[in-house]
């Protein structure tokens, strides 16, 4: 029957409990493992100096060290000097055995991190303790560091869904805005005095699309607006929208620049470019409309859930008109872009359009740059 005074394990289970035994008597060193094994430590590794426990830990991890004082060669304050110096103290947990003589070195070895001492001659009962001790400090530590890489992943992965949220406003708005919708702002809008308003239009797609299935509909208009995207994105405009076959985007906002007006004529002939690469890599013979106008706007974000960002003013409705008066194949201009392009691109007369609430205008058609 056990001691009322021997330490109980209560269930725990230390065979993975690895020990090395650092002692340069061969009979201590003995007495040391007979003695963890019968607390059914079974992973014990011996070295028989300080110098052969250093060499054996750079190829063996152990969770605990049990450390004679004095050795030749290198005695335990001085393995643990090194140890300290080469950063093993955190992961490595020392007990020093030491004679009341040694007190003084055994002081200092608590100091530079040995988590406990047994004196000698040692107690059996008191080892054990202390063995006991040293495996469930081991065992919370195992547990924190369980949680705080748990925390860490948990971390990784919220920055990684951030990362996607922030991907996803950026599609769906304009940075400037984004940033202020992260940094919490709200009811976000603006005016703008100066800006670009186009609209384009496919020709034949609304036949084209009672012939072919919906699968490949949308794959067809996905491959024209992402080579539309691509440019915008290219030449510095504001894609605001697409509403079915229409595309719609804005020069000089939010970030306000003079030349506008002359983004959205690089648009607009390069939208004619690529829908022409289109038709040719498609075999189709689609066709487009193009409208531009210039003028005041307000602009800002509108919903809560599916919030998107849109711009209001009769400069855009008159940059819609410009559209849809306009020719297959032609972009047309309002007199207030003619004004900002005539020195820069070629344009001819397209004669007077009716626009609502302002009443008829004289258009031009966009040729090209000068």
């Amino acid at each position: 029957m056990a001691s009322p005074h021997t330490p109980r394990s209560s269930g725990v289970n230390l065979a993975s409990f690895r020990v090395m035994v650092v002692d340069d008597s061969r009979m201590h060193r003995k007495v040391l493992v007979r003695e963890l094994n019968s607390m059914g430590i079974a992973n014990i590794s011996e070295a028989p100096d300080g110098l052969a426990a250093l060499e054996q830990l750079k190829k063996s991890a152990v969770d605990l060290m049990l450390l004679d004082m004095e050795m030749p060669e290198l005695d335990g304050l001085g393995v643990l000097e090194l140890l300290q110096s080469g950063g093993h103290m955190d992961a490595l947990s020392v007990i020093v055995i030491s004679g009341a003589e040694e007190l003084g070195k055994t002081i200092r070895c608590i100091e530079i991190g040995a988590e406990d001492y047994l004196p000698k001659p040692f107690n059996p009962v008191l080892f054990k303790a202390r063995i006991f001790s040293s495996f469930e400090k081991k065992r919370l530590r195992d547990l924190e560091r369980e949680r705080l890489e748990s925390l860490q992943r948990e971390k990784q992965l919220l920055e990684v869904e951030q990362m996607k949220t922030e991907k996803l406003m950026l599609n769906i708005l304009p940075q400037p805005i984004a940033e202020r919708l992260k940094r919490g702002e709200k009811n976000i809008s603006g005016s703008y005095p100066d800006a670009s308003i186009l609209f384009s239009d496919l020709v034949g797609f609304t036949k084209m699309s009672s012939q072919i299935s919906a699968t490949e509909l949308v794959k067809l208009l996905n491959d024209i607006f992402t080579r539309f995207d691509k440019r915008a994105d290219a030449i510095g405009l504001e894609k605001i929208k697409t509403i079915g076959d229409a595309y719609m985007a804005v020069g000089g906002l939010p970030i306000p620049r003079p030349d506008h007006a002359e983004l959205c004529a690089e648009m607009a002939l390069g939208m004619f470019e690529d829908l022409r690469q289109f038709n040719r890599e498609n075999g189709t013979e689609l066709s487009m409309r193009v409208g531009i106008n210039s003028g005041p706007v307000v602009a800002g974000v509108i919903g809560f859930t599916k919030f998107s960002y849109d711009l209001w003013g009769s400069a855009v409705n008159i940059a819609s008109r410009m559209e849809s008066t306009s020719q297959s194949g032609r972009a047309q201009v309002s007199p207030s872009t003619h004004a900002l392009l005539r020195n820069t691109f070629v344009m001819v007369d397209a004669g007077r359009v009716e626009c609502k609430g302002i009443g008829p205008v004289s258009t031009h058609f966009l040729v090209g740059r000068k």
